[in-house]
């Protein structure tokens, strides 16, 4: 059984339908905390550490295999609590990451500050294992205007110049405002405009995996990448390799990664 840990609940029937869709063997199982999100907006992603590592263990006491969190903002936190509880715990955006990573020029748009410096710094470790330890990183630039000086150190501190690549941040300007009110076509419309208004990118990154039903409402020719599906591909894979290895199976095995210029969730 996959455990999912959100923190907003209309992440529930997007993994719901893909699970669905290209997983109809594996159990999932929904916990959703919004209060992770906002206190982490607010104190930074340190100060859930340990209500994010008391989720965790409550998944995994209820039977979790893996446990797959789906916030961003959060997700190296739930990454670094693997130990802990025991049970292999992804970050959704991760296999997004990896695949952004390979192109020299990513743009990233979200509608939360305090994503974009964990998803920069996502990046930057893929783009570092993907260049066999040679030690390639990420340039980000700008950091936007909309950024408070914490989130700009943060940001600073994230990405390495090394002339490598570089990534460019994009806040999207109200979004996030829309999508608390439930104005979840308003918020998926200015994502879709903040996505089209991009230049000079290879790959443009949704942060977030709110987002990811933006992409169907692009008009830009540059492939746009999103989370969902290929993270919840991911944990499929860490589930049934934990029944290899011996436990009870909870999912079938999953599809191949999907090309990286696919815009489907």
């Amino acid at each position: 059984m996959l455990a999912l840990l959100h923190t907003s609940p209309v992440h529930v029937p997007v993994f719901d339908a893909l699970q669905g869709r290209h997983h109809p063997g594996l159990r999932l199982r929904h916990t959703v905390d919004d209060a992770l999100l906002a206190r982490a907006r607010s104190h930074g992603p340190a100060a859930v550490a340990d209500a994010v590592r008391s989720a965790l263990a409550g998944a995994v006491a209820g039977g979790a295999d893996a446990v797959l969190c789906t916030c961003s903002t959060i997700g190296a936190v739930a990454e670094r609590c693997a130990a802990d509880v025991g049970v292999p715990v992804l970050r959704v955006d991760r296999p997004m990451a990896a695949a952004a990573a390979a192109h020299r020029r990513i743009a990233v748009v979200a509608a939360v500050a305090t994503t974009l410096a964990p998803t920069v710094a996502l990046i930057g470790e893929e783009r570092v294992r993907g260049e066999a330890g040679r030690g390639a990183a990420v340039r980000a630039e700008p950091l936007g205007e909309a950024l408070d000086p914490a989130d700009r150190e943060r940001m600073r501190e994230a990405a390495v110049p090394d002339g490598s690549g570089t990534v460019r941040t994009h806040l999207v300007g109200g979004a996030w405002e829309r999508f608390e009110s439930g104005d979840h076509d308003g918020y998926l419309d200015l994502v879709a405009a903040a996505v089209d208004s991009v230049r000079d990118a290879d790959v443009i990154v949704l942060a977030q995996a709110s987002m990811a039903a933006a992409a169907a409402r692009v008009n830009t020719s540059i492939p746009v990448l999103s989370s969902p599906r290929p993270g919840l591909a991911a944990a499929v894979r860490a589930v049934v390799a934990g029944a290899v290895e011996g436990e009870a199976p909870s999912a079938a095995p999953s599809a191949a990664p999907e090309p990286a210029a696919r815009r489907e969730p």
